[in-house]
């Protein structure tokens, strides 16, 4: 299966109904009161945390997700109905994100946690919600909440206790299905693994998630090789697990290697190079290992690394290895939970307006007190509209339109909306 964990997707919470304008009609009865139903309100748009899903592949073929609207209003003061929800599964620990202003609106990391990011619009009021003592047949009803699309960033970050880092090849994979009832992909060349491997390990009654990182190489933090893709998916652990080829088959050094791989963490981030580290030296089955322990003993033990000498081919010398991070564990804090901020697009009417001149000459009239007004207007209904004229004069648009020299037959723009003034 294809691993994708980070992609964009446009997302969209219901419109609100529109009220309904209508009058009470029955026989004998000529002129009823006002009878328009509320419009329903809109669906939110939910995201759900899904143990079952281990990537964000399906995004990548479905970019678009709209929650239905809310019904509009009916007649004898029939409510429309409410739109559904429509609920977004997401594997455990993806980070919801909206590209336009960087907050962190949802943060999946618990199996089974629902989180709306985006709430349906309000439903209109329908004619009957306007009558009063002096006003008692309205003609006019209110729109419902229109909502806009949203682009958001989904990024899994690895849901894990322990994380086993290190270059490729040097038996993570393989340390992984020892530990674990995993059953990762293994063979004796680079990059066997391409995407994160999780397992579950027991010891004392006690279980613990380790995630196997696909291996890093130097200039990782930069792009290089699969390290920039995947180092994501360590910032959440509480332990790293730096395996080391103690053999130094392939020419290489495990003390210049064990550097190489810490360089890169303090790049890409600080909060990946101040995580815990226990170093497993692995492959001491193999010749030359006792002689380079011995040089790493000497070099790290006085940083305050513990080293743990293990073979994973032979299944020695882990049973200290887990002993050490279940007590770890114990006094660490928590998984890594990302705060979360509410994204809040209903309409925001700030009081005030302002008048300018676009490049063809037509007063633009934008601001808050115009926007209401639009939104609670019905362009179809004459009454709504003579409504929407006396807020224009009691508001003082129209004298401001005035004193900025609009004259008989100028062209005015107040929203998408264009009519000439008629002074």
């Amino acid at each position: 299966m294809q691993f994708l964990d980070k992609t964009k997707i446009v997302i969209k919470a219901g419109n609100g109904g529109d009220g309904c304008s209508a009058f009470h009609r029955e026989k004998y009865i000529n002129k009823g009161g006002p009878s328009g139903g509320d419009g329903g309100k809109g669906g939110n748009l939910v995201f759900v945390a899904d143990p079952q899903l281990s990537t964000l592949l399906e995004f990548k073929y479905q970019r678009h997700y709209r929650a239905p609207n809310g019904e509009n209003g009916k007649a004898e003061l029939q409510t429309g109905r409410d739109g559904e929800d429509l609920f977004v599964h997401v594997p455990i620990g993806t980070i919801v994100r909206d590209v336009e202003t960087g907050a962190i609106l949802a943060d999946m990391s618990e199996a089974g946690r629902k989180k709306v990011v985006l709430y349906g619009g309000r439903g209109g009021k329908g004619n009957a919600r306007f009558a009063t003592a002096t006003r008692q047949s309205p003609e006019f009803a209110q729109n419902g909440q229109r909502n806009e699309d949203r682009e958001v960033e989904l990024e899994l970050k690895t849901i894990a206790d322990v994380g086993i880092i290190g270059l490729p090849s040097v038996g993570k994979s393989t340390i992984l299905s020892v530990l674990t009832s995993a059953k990762p992909k293994i063979a004796a060349y680079h990059f066997t693994t391409l995407t994160p491997n999780l397992g579950v390990a027991s010891r004392h009654g006690r279980t613990f998630v380790l995630a196997d990182i696909p291996g890093l190489i130097e200039g990782a933090a930069e792009g290089a090789g699969l390290g920039h893709d995947f180092l994501r998916h360590i910032e959440r652990t509480r332990i790293l697990v730096h395996v080391l080829d103690i053999s130094g088959s392939e020419g290489r050094d495990p003390l210049d290697d064990f550097y190489k791989i810490n360089n890169e963490l303090s790049k890409f981030s600080d909060t990946l190079a101040s995580l815990p580290q226990i170093v497993l030296a692995n492959k001491m089955d193999l010749p030359q290992s006792e002689d380079n322990l011995e040089r790493l003993r000497a070099a790290l033990e006085p940083q305050g690394c513990t080293i743990f000498p293990v073979s994973a081919a032979t299944t020695q010398g882990f049973s200290a290895m887990l002993d050490c991070v279940v007590q770890m564990l114990d006094i660490l804090p928590p998984v890594t939970i990302y705060e979360e901020a509410e994204l809040d697009l209903g309409p925001q009417y700030e009081r005030g307006f302002t008048i300018h001149r676009d490049d063809s000459g037509a007063y633009v009239v934008e601001g808050g007190d115009i926007d209401k007004l639009l939104d609670t207007t019905d362009p179809d209904s004459d009454v709504s509209m003579r409504r929407f004229q006396q807020h224009l004069i009691k508001g003082g648009v129209i004298s401001a339109l005035r004193e900025m020299g609009c004259k008989e037959g100028d062209s005015i723009k107040l929203g998408d909306w264009e009519f000439d003034f008629v002074d």
